[in-house]
């Protein structure tokens, strides 16, 4: 699974679906096959996709797909589609927590302390709630609509084994994001990945992380990969604040030798539906370039948000997330990237690291860092790549004679045309970034 090129990350019940009754089911995805085979996506990862109530976090029920997305049968045809295709299809796991409306909880309000579910939760008879239930409950982050389940119940865990079968052999879903992987309990992660991995050894977890470290969700047989937010930050502030040094120590501590994360292969990204837009996010446009350039280049997984590759912009509202995770038709997801000029330099950069296992694979190695130009090597046994970058206005002479690469090279974005490293010294351009061979 370390070979994924590119995952494509969708927000279903928003991205199809508005309040206004406008919509279109989930099965139109298949309108964005060919488009995803030209920006080389082999995976997509959707938001979402069960019965909840509102926006997909509060789930009501594990085994029916969301009716304002269609239906299992219509859903099943789209991963057929898209395996044909060869595109694998991750959804996104809510084992947290569930909707008020969750039959066990619906059971409790019921029934109270003779419901048969109450250990599903974290119940407190004696208090009260602000739905005024005369009953209180452990939730998520204070949302008392999303109602913490008990992962330690053995009942819990049945219930939510199963679903999680139903889709992987039913339906032939690849993988799960584990949406807070890092309040699940730890148990029921390894637990879980023991049941997915014995129906298909290939079959891959992503946890959400936002904080911590790492390693802890990942090893002992817990999730392959997880949400490297540090990296996500320093991608965009390293720009925004003219200072390559946040990032290129991120990266020298994460992933260069006998780094915290060296052997790790991360899921990166520019932005998701948690935060910003990148667009609203970066302040100079041209560093867009320079900024996805990097994300390509740097060790782990590059994520592309739905529609942030053609500019889209957005910022995170507490009143609305309608422009953070905007109504878009696949046909105006392809519309957008036409003669969009950071759309089709992505697809480029896709291409690059698709067929460049260095990219993939190679080890991380800092060669040289200042203010506004950043140079660093992948190395996969004896063959490099070259990553250089120059968010200034004006050129830039680098020296960086130390690691003996004199010579002429190839640029994988200007092919055309040839690099040469004379006596230590490489030429970058304003803002430009090289990928050199």
């Amino acid at each position: 699974m370390n070979d994924i090129n590119l995952i494509y990350h969708l927000y279903p019940l928003r991205m199809c679906y508005k309040d206004d009754g406008n919509k279109y089911p989930l099965a139109d995805f298949v309108k964005l096959i060919d488009y995803w085979k030209e920006l080389s996506v082999d995976f997509i990862l959707l938001a979402p996709v069960f019965l909840s109530s509102s926006h997909g976090y509060d789930t009501i029920d594990y085994y029916q797909i969301d009716p304002r997305l269609g239906n299992n049968e219509s859903f099943s045809q789209l991963i057929k589609s898209l395996h044909k295709a060869g595109i694998k299809v991750i959804l996104d796991g809510v084992f947290n927590h569930v909707s008020r409306d969750f039959f066990a909880f619906q059971d409790i309000l019921q029934n109270r302390e003779s419901s048969k579910y109450k250990d599903w939760f974290y119940i407190n008879f004696s208090q009260n709630n602000s739905y005024q239930d005369y009953f209180s409950y452990q939730c998520w982050e204070g949302h008392q609509e999303l109602v913490k389940l008990n992962l330690q119940n053995h009942e819990v865990k049945c219930y939510l084994f199963d679903a999680v079968k139903y889709w992987i052999t039913e339906f032939g879903i690849d993988g799960l994001r584990l949406d807070v992987a890092y309040t699940l309990d730890e148990i029921f992660i390894r637990e879980l990945n023991t049941i997915c991995k014995n129906i298909n050894p290939d079959f891959w977890l992503l946890g959400e992380m936002i904080h911590g470290n790492y390693n802890k969700l990942i090893e002992h047989n817990g999730v392959d990969s997880v949400t490297n937010y540090e990296t996500y930050k320093g991608l965009y502030s390293s720009h925004n604040d003219h200072n390559y040094f946040e990032i290129a120590h991120t990266l020298k501590r994460c992933f260069a030798k006998n780094g915290i994360y060296e052997n790790l292969s991360l899921y990166n990204f520019v932005d998701n539906h948690d935060v910003d837009r990148v667009c609203s996010k970066v302040i100079i446009e041209e560093h867009l370039f320079l900024l996805y350039l990097l994300l390509f280049c740097i060790p782990g997984i590059p994520s592309i948000y739905y529609g942030s590759e053609s500019k889209i912009c957005g910022r995170k509202e507490p009143s609305s997330d309608n422009e953070l995770r905007p109504f878009l038709t696949p046909q105006q997801i392809i519309n957008l990237s036409k003669e969009n000029e950071l759309a089709q330099f992505i697809k480029e950069l896709a291409s690059i690291r698709k067929n460049n296992s260095i990219l993939k694979h190679g080890s991380y190695q800092e060669v040289y860092v200042s203010s506004e130009q950043y140079i660093f090597l992948r190395v996969l046994h004896d063959q490099k790549v070259i990553i250089a970058v120059n968010m200034s206005a004006v050129s830039k002479s680098v020296c960086i004679n130390s690691l003996n690469l004199n010579g002429v090279y190839m640029d994988l974005i200007n092919p055309l045309a040839q690099v040469e490293i004379p006596h230590g010294t490489l030429n970058l351009a304003a803002y430009s970034g090289m990928i050199l061979v």
